[in-house]
């Protein structure tokens, strides 16, 4: 073993309390601590982030971390702290004096990993910072977000081959979870990778049950799903349009489920409310647009629904890949039917953009209803748009736990194309099958569509099964939507083949109505296959770490991962010797909380096996967070290290010390942070504005001070002019 390799491996046990590498992990991280490039695809929850870590610690110098979201940052941030390793972020997130903190902390060598916002790594005045200091690495995170054929692109990472221009000698790492080979190219080319390794891990995430059902009152097929869940298992529900959002909330909420709202509309404020709640609580369930998640990093989603379909495969898997970052039993559901397929057909028919963008967005949307649309193994299917071959069903998929038959479908596929032909191609799937079954409504009678051939000659089928065939056509191309928006559907150049007896077809048979099955046991359990007393373990041990979380306002799993108290749960560790065996647990985390969970193991060791446990979880989701500012305030600590200690900005603990001010709990002084000119300016400029003095500090007032003050400062010194 070489030197690098067994400081890598002692760093991966003291630091992250893991005794080995997974999969191409230790090979990565060799590559870049001897200072050479390289591209890694990694399926979410693979460990992409020891990948640049490990070599951040090897190697002289800081690690720079680009990311695209601010709470991927304070997350991962948040979790290294927990560790031990000194790292920090920079964002648009943080007031004027606490980014000046992090410039200086950095330049004085006192950081091991800092994140960056692109936007603010490629001013010239933080190029130039980096240019004063020594440079482990640099980490391009998200990297699929410099094609503009990915599903997120994002227009300033394609100007980060500035990194290979100003410091050609540090090395540079990008990583994804998901890209196909156009947006892999995109990476190399922009990022400067052309002689770097590709390290492509296994694109299969097996702990994920994949099921697709035929939307038939998606809302009540949705509550039925999130019933089938274990209480307290987190999920995402993802909808096309905010006001399907919010639709979908109100009426999980009505249900009694802890729904919450999130799309690009809500004020920010609000938006990191919803955010903060889902991280730091258990059980929230988010319905959401695409514009959350990216920047989550929580492990313990216990599912991911779809009410509406994506936009293509490469952003289904990114989305489902949120489900069960921890490697533990998750779901990725999705319910879609013919006015699905309609409404993107549509869309994309539509689009105004270039014909060879929309060459390539067809071909993306047609891999997607083929993946919908499937009767072989769903994770075989999904594997192959990434170019990965799997030999054997999985086992774990709804195709595979219920195969579907097929059947040669030709006759019926053509009666319905001769209908939608005779008819115009101006009438949507309803009235097609109105006409195949004979239906005489006012509607077939208004345009004589009952004196045509093609009438009644469909009886063999049912109203369903008819569309059932309809969506499928419209799935493979065989049958379009009109241009005009109409709802009708149009014979293809495909479907006039198959009309003419050109190919064959074989078509899934319609599902048969699914029995209401047992809703499961809503209980505390989320780890269902334990043994009873090790499913005792569990439950004692994750009311302690939601305890410990709720006190330092950090998300439970960064105390823990649920499979680490799953370990701990079966390993029942018996002194910190055996503790610091479980998986997960570091000198750092040793030190912190290995004395608390044995003391709570050996209790729950004490009691009788069918005596209750005496640990209730709080009943409150919410911490009482201005209380834990106090506790600290009353210590002596500034705000700075009240911020330090509990993991928040400055101008988070800063509008807690207004608000103790306000109810008399502390003294002025320990709450001010201005001097009294910068109090007066403060209130000058208000007035100038036009502002209430009662009024909360705007944009606009901190715009016109230059950004100098936060928020919080700006609130502080407008209520003591209030009160003067």
């Amino acid at each position: 073993m070489t030197d690098i390799q067994a400081r890598s491996l002692a760093l991966l046990s003291k630091i992250f309390g893991y005794s080995q590498f997974r999969g191409q992990q230790q090979e990565i991280i060799l590559t870049v601590a001897q200072g050479n490039n390289a591209l890694v695809l990694m399926p979410t929850g693979g460990g992409k982030s020891v990948c640049y870590q490990i070599p951040s610690l090897l190697r002289e110098g800081v690690g720079i971390v680009v990311s695209p979201l601010i709470a991927l940052m304070k997350d991962q941030v948040d979790t290294l702290r927990e560790l031990g390793v000194k790292s920090a972020f920079l964002n648009s997130s943080l007031p004027l004096s606490e980014q000046r903190a992090v410039e200086q902390a950095l330049l004085k060598g006192q950081l091991d990993l800092v994140y960056v916002a692109p936007e603010r790594l490629l001013t010239e005045g933080f190029l130039r910072l980096l240019g004063q200091m020594p440079i482990a690495l640099f980490a391009i995170d998200e990297a699929h977000c410099v094609s503009q054929w990915g599903h997120d692109f994002r227009p300033e990472y394609q100007k980060l081959g500035v990194l290979a221009e100003r410091f050609p000698h540090i090395p540079r790492i990008a990583l994804t979870a998901t890209a196909d080979e156009r947006t892999r190219n995109d990476i190399i080319a922009v990022l400067k990778l052309a002689n770097a390794p590709v390290f492509i891990s296994s694109f299969d995430r097996p702990n994920i049950y994949y099921q697709i059902v035929e939307k038939d009152n998606g809302r009540q097929q949705l509550l039925d799903f999130i019933k089938q869940q274990p209480q307290d298992s987190a999920g995402i529900v993802y909808c096309l349009s905010r006001k399907r959002v919010e639709e979908m909330a109100a009426f999980l909420q009505s249900k009694q489920f802890p729904a919450l709202a999130y799309h690009a509309g809500l004020p920010a404020s609000e938006r990191a409310r919803v955010q903060d709640e889902f991280l730091l609580e258990e059980g929230r369930i988010v319905c959401a647009t695409v514009a959350f998640g990216m920047g989550i990093d929580k492990p313990n989603v216990r599912f991911v629904a779809h009410v509406d379909l994506p936009k293509s495969l490469e952003g289904y898997y990114q989305e489902t890949g949120r489900a069960g970052r921890d490697g533990l039993p998750s779901t990725a559901w999705m319910t879609y039917g013919l006015a699905d397929l309609i409404s993107v057909r549509r869309m994309l028919a539509q689009s105004e953009a270039p014909a060879e963008v929309k060459r390539i967005e067809s071909a993306k949307l047609d891999a997607l209803l083929a993946y919908c649309e499937t009767a072989t193994c769903r994770r075989q299917v999904l594997l192959r748009y990434f170019g990965e071959t799997r030999a054997q069903a999985c086992g774990h998929c709804d195709i595979c736990q219920q195969p579907p038959s097929t059947w040669d479908a030709t006759i019926a596929a053509q009666k319905a194309l001769s209908a939608a032909v005779r008819t115009g191609n101006r009438f949507g799937a309803a009235h097609l099958s109105d006409v195949l079954l004979g239906v005489e409504s006012d509607k077939v009678k208004q345009f004589s569509h009952h004196q045509l051939p093609t009438f009644a000659v469909g009886k063999e089928l049912s109203e369903s099964a008819w569309r059932n065939v309809f969506r499928q056509l419209v799935a493979l191309g065989y049958l379009l939507p009109d241009d005009d928006g109409f709802g009708g559907l149009v014979c293809s150049d495909k479907g006039r083949v198959l009309l003419k007896g050109g190919e064959r077809l074989q078509l899934r048979e319609q599902a048969p109505p699914k029995a209401k099955t047992a809703r499961k046991d809503r209980s505390l359990k989320v780890v269902s296959d334990l043994a009873p007393e090790a499913q005792r373990r569990f439950d004692a041990i994750r009311v302690l770490r939601l305890q410990l979380a709720h006190a330092q306002n950090v998300p439970p799993y960064v105390i823990f991962s649920d499979a680490s108290l799953r370990d701990m749960a079966i390993a029942d560790p018996k002194n910190e010797a055996q503790f610091l065996q479980i998986n997960g647990v570091g000198e750092q985390k040793l030190a912190r909380y290995g004395r608390l969970f044995l003391e709570r193991l050996s209790e729950v060791r004490a009691l009788a096996s069918d005596e209750v446990l005496p640990y209730a979880e709080p009943k409150t989701a919410k911490i009482d967070t201005l209380e834990a500012t106090f506790s600290l305030v009353t210590q002596g600590l500034t705000r700075e290290q009240i911020a330090e200690q509990r993991g928040l900005s400055v101008d988070t603990v800063a509008g807690h010390l207004l608000k103790l001010y306000q109810l008399e709990r502390i003294s002025l002084a320990q709450a001010l942070y201005l001097q009294a000119h910068e109090i007066k300016e403060i209130s000058d400029m208000s007035v100038q504005l036009g502002l209430s003095r009662q009024q909360a500090a705007t944009k606009a007032l901190r715009e016109a001070l230059n950004s100098r003050f936060s928020y919080a400062d700006l609130n502080m010194a407008l209520w003591l002019s209030g009160q003067s």
